[in-house]
């Protein structure tokens, strides 16, 4: 259920993909994915049966893998310079965000880190579907 789909009944396959899971003390959570075609947002459990979906026709070397990261960590963090957005020349694949690049005290850039599914590697929690499906208690 993804924007870059070439057709419906179609799978997008991403080397990694981000999406804001929002878990309220109260009631479901919400997931905002601004590649669905889903309505933004949408509950965590149709987004996960209708864009996500069983494995069970995926070979078990390909399963997905979620890092899992609390917002305030997310934001205390991540660091990117855009330099993944470049070509090897250096010139922009797309245009760039009009705002500033993101950084930190530490880092000007660690998305690798955060795109690792090596547990020992990044912060936040490395899950498979059945973790991320118990994690926000649709399992």
């Amino acid at each position: 259920m993804q924007k870059a789909r070439r057709a419906p009944d179609q799978p997008v396959i991403w080397d990694y993909h981000v999406l804001f899971i929002h878990k309220p003390t109260e009631g479901s959570p919400q997931v905002y994915d601004l590649d669905t075609v889903l309505p933004l947002p949408t509950s965590f459990s149709t987004y996960m049966s209708e864009a996500i979906q069983e494995e069970y026709s995926i070979r078990p070397e390909f399963h997905r893998k979620f890092r899992v990261i609390p917002a305030e960590v997310f934001l205390a963090h991540f660091a990117s310079d855009r330099s993944h957005m470049r070509n090897e020349d250096g010139t922009w694949m797309q245009p760039p965000p009009s705002y500033p690049c993101i950084a930190t005290q530490d880092s000007t850039m660690n998305l690798d880190d955060y795109i690792s599914m090596d547990p020992a590697i990044g912060v936040g929690q490395v899950m498979d579907l059945q973790g991320i499906l118990k994690h926000f208690g649709t399992s």
